[in-house]
């Protein structure tokens, strides 16, 4: 069964355009490295819950968006070489500074998943 790494980012309005382009050339380079698949989704109808949802997890602001992205892999091993060769790919390093990031990395939330049922 695959793998999946799994993001949850809020990214303010504004910068979505500079977020499409640094998630289009992180596509590219996880594709590049082996990744099964890359998606990046726009929040469209998220609502905020009574107890915990999308934009609460994030501390969304009146002024950003919810973007639900993530990543496929053969397997957590598959996934374990990819993204160390990702890491270690030059164009990623722009990317490691925080201020330079179009969102608060702070409040990102990630985590890798074992599939439990594909259909």
């Amino acid at each position: 069964m695959s793998y999946v790494d799994g993001f949850v980012v809020p990214v303010p309005l504004h910068n979505l355009p500079v977020y499409r382009r640094m998630a289009r050339l992180c596509g590219k380079i996880w594709m590049e490295h082996g990744a099964i698949a890359y998606t990046e989704c726009l929040a469209d109808n998220v609502k905020s819950g009574k107890y915990t949802s999308f934009p609460q997890s994030v501390k969304l602001k009146p002024d950003e968006t919810v973007v639900f992205s993530w990543i496929v892999y053969e397997s957590r091993r598959h996934r374990d070489r990819v993204n160390k060769a990702v890491m270690n790919d030059p164009r990623m390093k722009p990317m490691f500074d925080a201020k330079a990031l179009p969102f608060d990395g702070k409040r990102l939330i990630f985590g890798g998943f074992k599939t439990m049922l594909s259909l």
